[in-house]
């Protein structure tokens, strides 16, 4: 809905609020405001998400955590984002109000928050990472039975822009963990990516990924949901489990890289804040040292 919502009466930005819920399920007003009206006023938010409410196209639920009010689309809403062709491709399924409370609604919002500290990286640097440029839920095949698939939380997107003029184009695998899985089990995940990377579906010449990606995504680990402390130790566990995995470690196409949500909501993407088990370095997400330039290709 690029032009505008469904009724005259809403502004032009309520259509672009309704393609963002659309993708993403569940946003806070906070993410919303700052991902669609960063120059104006959070009570001009509040008036856009007031005026959906009152149409029937969104629904809201009071969020616990402080970060105001957390919004999701009503079927109403759905129906007139895929009546005029959201550039989200696929049909997404309606988030009900009991998923909205359950414990989708945490994992969710920080997924959301992880694509829109990209979001605001790339406002500031001219780069090209829009409110759209995230996908959640990715299947990868790993194997040949039913079921064996590796689902990422999310795909991102982005297009940056080199100071020699070259566009880059980066994409990464999201995995987003709460605290909620055994250490060793999210260190498990991340190493089955090693066998995304490998695996060719019978018939076939080359792995499966090829038909998707030009290059093999690197993958990104954002670490949140329990005590600043008690994410660095289990950070540090998981780099030194994925260091122990013989398939990771002889795959090193798969870069893993990991992060607090904390530290990248605070210092971005391109802060030296993201750590591999392949290297000793603390790094930015393309694996540089960062620069007082915010890391700028050369």
């Amino acid at each position: 809905m690029s032009a505008r919502a469904s009724n005259s009466s809403l502004p032009i930005t309520a259509g672009v609020v309704l393609e963002s819920l659309y993708q993403h399920r569940l946003l806070s007003s906070s993410q919303l405001h700052r991902m669609h009206t960063p120059t104006a006023s959070a009570r001009w938010t509040r008036r856009i998400l007031t005026g959906l409410k009152r149409h029937a196209l969104i629904a809201c639920l009071r969020a616990a955590d402080g970060d105001g009010s957390v919004y999701y689309l009503t079927v109403k809403g759905a129906r007139a984002v895929e009546s005029i062709g959201t550039p989200a491709q696929a049909r997404r399924k309606v988030i009900t109000r009991e998923h909205a409370m359950g414990p989708l609604r945490a994992h969710t919002l920080a997924v959301n928050e992880t694509g829109l500290a990209f979001l605001l990286a790339a406002r500031e640097r001219g780069d090209d990472f829009g409110p759209l440029a995230w996908q959640h839920e990715i299947a990868h095949p790993i194997g040949t039975r039913r079921g064996q698939v590796l689902i990422a939380d999310a795909l991102l997107s982005y297009l940056r822009f080199g100071d020699n003029g070259k566009l880059i184009f980066e994409t990464r695998l999201l995995e987003l963990d709460r605290g909620t899985l055994p250490t060793d089990t999210l260190a498990v995940k991340l190493a089955r990516y090693a066998r995304v990377y490998h695996y060719t579906s019978t018939g076939h010449s080359s792995p499966d990924w090829k038909s998707r990606y030009p290059v093999f995504p690197g993958v990104i680990c954002v670490l949140a949901g329990l005590p600043q402390a008690a994410l660095e130790r289990r950070a540090q566990v998981v780099l030194a489990l994925c260091r122990a995995d013989h398939l990771l470690a002889s795959t090193p196409e798969v870069e893993v890289s990991l992060a607090l949500l904390t530290d990248l909501r605070n210092e971005g993407p391109f802060a030296a804040i993201w750590q591999r088990p392949d290297r000793p370095q603390i790094m930015d997400w393309l694996g540089r040292a960062a620069t007082s330039e915010g890391g700028r290709e050369p």
